[in-house]
């Protein structure tokens, strides 16, 4: 490329990704990483067991486009046992490259130059750019500290005969709030004369605690007609690396998700998807892991107890939210900095989450899916802040 030549960024304002700095800083310190969310024990033997066995028995070219069939027909029946909707493997479920795929494809399908989608933030990183790079105009409604309930008088007042995509993600990330069954009629009554999709963001779904409920979309037949439901299994059996998500929707819009997706990756690891098959159908509920994440939770907070950090109410995903006014009135990416660096361990600033980072509030994400001897030289640490 000569000098004359320039290129023009897609993504101007977009950088590295928070979760790549934070973990990076974290390899060079040697700091103990609750920044990233994945965990650092190891998932189920009968899984990687059952993943061999099926590339051994010849699954290792691809998959078809939308999905091993198996695969989509044990989500087909996971779904109705779990929220009442059925389904059509064939026509409405999409096997995609992570959750994070599934969302890409379906905003890309989906928004075109122009349109508006509206966004609850904080919101998870990819969903802003992947609008952008549709063309699209993201509108943001803040959930606003320390509880991030939504203000549905906000979000009558963000609708626009332009809205074409409203994107809701319960359990929250990075929050760890949950949507209430009265956030559900709310959303129903905003959709309410206008050609409006929601996508939902769900890939928490097993990880919620106190008895709390989750309230799929594939719950409540007006708005699933339209809405893609988005799943994935890297959070619910410890897989995050191997990146297998699901959209489900009626035909219509699962038709130009997978007009997206087919370019995109095309197929997903046939051997992996088997196996997953073999799991859903043995256990759709997958109460054991609520019952682990919950004891997660409740160890972190046992043990940073004597903290000057304060927790907020975490309702669900592995990430503890920790108000930490009570120790500096730092910006919240200099102070996750300055613990990963000088006490040794990593978390997440909110402000990335953020279109206006003045809604950031004195908050860092820790992420508690780790061993116990994890969590116990981290809490070490913190408590000494």
């Amino acid at each position: 490329m000569s000098e004359a030549q320039t290129l023009r960024s897609k993504l101007p304002s977009g950088g590295v990704s928070i979760f790549a700095v934070m973990t990076r800083l974290a390899n060079e310190v040697g700091a103990i990483n609750l920044s990233q969310g994945f965990p650092d024990f190891e998932t189920s033997p009968e899984l990687i067991d059952t993943v061999a066995r099926y590339m051994r028995e010849g699954h290792n070219q691809y998959a078809p486009m939308p999905g091993v069939l198996a695969l989509r027909e044990a989500l087909a029946q996971k779904i109705e046992a779990l929220y009442g909707r059925r389904y059509d493997p064939v026509t409405e479920i999409t096997v995609t490259t992570g959750a994070t795929e599934g969302i890409f494809a379906a905003l890309t399908a989906f928004v075109h130059p122009g349109d508006e989608v509206l966004l609850f933030q904080p919101a998870y990183d990819s969903y802003t750019p992947s609008v952008t790079l549709s063309g699209g105009r993201p509108v943001y409604v803040t959930l606003r500290y320390p509880d991030y309930r939504i203000d549905w008088d906000e979000v009558r007042r963000a609708i626009s005969p332009r809205t074409r995509v409203i994107v809701m993600n319960s359990p929250h990330n990075p929050t760890g709030m949950i949507w209430t069954p009265d956030d559900v009629r709310e959303l129903g009554r905003v959709l309410s004369g206008t050609d409006a999709i929601v996508i939902a963001d769900e890939v928490y779904e097993h990880i919620l605690f106190d008895g709390g409920r989750h309230e799929s979309l594939a719950r409540y037949p007006e708005i699933a007609e339209r809405a893609v439901v988005i799943s994935s299994f890297g959070k619910t059996y410890h897989t995050t690396g191997w990146k297998v998500g699901y959209c489900a929707a009626p035909p219509a819009l699962t038709t130009e998700i997978q007009r997206i997706h087919q370019w995109i990756t095309f197929a997903v690891n046939g051997a992996v998807q088997m196996a997953y098959a073999d799991f859903v159908r043995r256990d759709p509920w997958c109460a054991d892991v609520t019952a682990f994440y919950q004891g997660r939770r409740d160890k972190f907070l046992s043990l940073v107890r004597e903290s000057r950090f304060r927790p907020l109410a975490c309702r669900g995903t592995f990430f503890q939210m920790m108000d930490y006014s009570a120790i500096t009135d730092e910006p919240d990416t200099d102070f996750a900095l300055r613990v990963t660096r000088e006490h040794g361990v990593a978390a997440i600033p909110i402000s990335p989450f953020l279109n206006d980072s003045t809604a950031a509030g004195p908050v860092l994400r820790f992420c508690f899916a780790k061993r116990d001897s994890t969590l116990e030289r981290a809490a070490e640490r913190l408590v000494r802040v």
